[in-house]
C-alpha cells in the first residue's frame, strides 16, 4: 500500500495544484458592436448565428 513518508507541507501541496485551472468563456463582439456570450443569443436584435427569433 502507498504511504507518504513525510507530510507535504501546505505550500508543497498548494504549489502542485497551481496548474488546475478553469477557463471563462470570453464575450465576442457582434457585427452591430454589441457583445454577447458564445452560444447565446444576441439580446438587442434577437439573433443566433444569423437566424431571427421566433414569436409565439
Amino acid at each position: 500500500m502507498a504511504v507518504p513518508k513525510r507530510r507535504v507541507s501546505k505550500t508543497q501541496g498548494l504549489k502542485r495544484r497551481t496548474h488546475y485551472k478553469l477557463t471563462l468563456p470570453r464575450p465576442v463582439k457582434d457585427e452591430d458592436g454589441t457583445w454577447r456570450m458564445p452560444h447565446h443569443m444576441n439580446m438587442t436584435t434577437g439573433e443566433y448565428i444569423k437566424q431571427e427569433k421566433k414569436d409565439k
